[in-house]
């Protein structure tokens, strides 16, 4: 995970955004996992001077006995992750433009899922507003993730 950090971070500086390359996503997604091929490169390198008795053994290689991520749910599970952070990172940005009664309503309602008659008792609003603002921050939001998936950070 350091490597690859630090790879992202040397390439930040002088990186361009150009969707014919492919995306950000796909990009970081290539580099983790050439940075985790290495690491399993290098630790069986250790081993084949580390041990004599590593060259007569019979079996199979640290690296061969890895499931390849193509054939894996490595996709899927970065697809998830990435929409997730794609969420937080909206939600975040979205929570800092809009009235704190608001995105607190939002949150009670959408976010931890309290029954709107609770919402409304608890804060002291109409039923209608609670449906208002609700509408109307899922919206923003929905305006920042694709605005994220276009133009990433």
């Amino acid at each position: 995970m350091q490597e690859t950090v630090l790879s992202v971070s040397k390439s930040m500086p002088g990186f361009r955004y150009d969707s014919e390359k492919g995306s950000f996503k796909n990009w970081l997604m290539r580099l983790t996992s050439w940075r985790i091929a290495d690491q399993f490169r290098k630790r069986e390198r250790g081993v084949e001077r580390g041990h004599g008795a590593a060259e007569l053994s019979t079996d199979t290689p640290t690296i061969e006995r890895v499931a390849d991520p193509v054939g894996s749910n490595l996709e899927a599970l970065w697809e998830k992750e990435w929409e997730a952070n794609l969420m937080e990172a909206a939600l975040d940005r979205i929570k800092r433009k809009v009235d704190p009664k608001h995105y607190q309503i939002f949150d009670l309602y959408v976010l931890k899922q309290w029954p709107v008659s609770k919402v409304a008792r608890t804060l002291k609003v109409n039923r209608g507003r609670i449906y208002l603002i609700k509408h109307r921050i899922k919206h923003l939001i929905k305006r920042e993730v694709l605005r994220l998936r276009t133009k990433p950070i």
